[in-house]
């Protein structure tokens, strides 16, 4: 059986963590979200160097993985590792209605307010994904999806991805192997 290493990226509320919990099952396949790499406690950003020998660190330790984020310099250093890469790009206005509706993080917020308090600027900065000029923002991710050249799907639709997946099954198409 192939060995699942996918890596999933997009704008946040894209449903990455959603998709990651899929593809995983009731397996033993550890999900690594990116936001626990690249931050420092408060609104810090770790030195990227950091975050990167971490997530070589993960990926050596584990034979299977899923690793999802908005990170696009951290999904280039995932991408040697990588079985395949899918870009989650369903429109601004799916990731805000997904972050509207996200329940309480426990793992990411002490409290349900604390998490409340930090939701018109989750909601701004994602309305901005399209001309983010960062790596989180589209063109960064573009760029990285039009640049890989293993397995790779793109999803415009959330109904490409919000059902069940077996990414074992996924069928391989034409000469740039693309995911399909």
């Amino acid at each position: 059986m192939e060995s699942l290493r996918a890596v999933l990226f997009g704008n946040s509320g894209s449903g990455k963590s959603s998709l990651a919990r899929r593809l995983v099952g009731a397996r033993a396949v550890p999900i690594l979200s990116l936001d626990d790499l690249a931050w420092n406690p408060g609104p810090e950003r770790k030195p990227l160097s950091e975050s990167v020998t971490a997530l070589l660190e993960f990926v050596e330790t584990h034979d299977e993985w899923v690793i999802e984020g908005c990170y696009a310099d951290l999904v280039e250093a995932a991408l040697p590792f990588a079985g395949e890469l899918r870009f989650l790009n369903p429109g601004i206005e799916v990731c805000v209605a997904h972050c509207q509706s996200r329940p309480w993080e426990p793992d990411k917020y002490e409290t349900p307010e604390a998490q409340q308090a930090t939701f018109d600027y989750l909601i701004a900065w994602v309305r901005e994904y399209d001309t983010r000029a960062d790596e989180c923002g589209l063109e960064r991710h573009r760029a990285v999806f039009d640049a890989y050249q293993g397995p790779k799907r793109e999803y415009l639709l959330v109904e490409e991805y919000a059902e069940p997946v077996n990414p074992l099954a996924a069928k391989r198409v034409n000469e740039s192997d693309e995911l399909r």
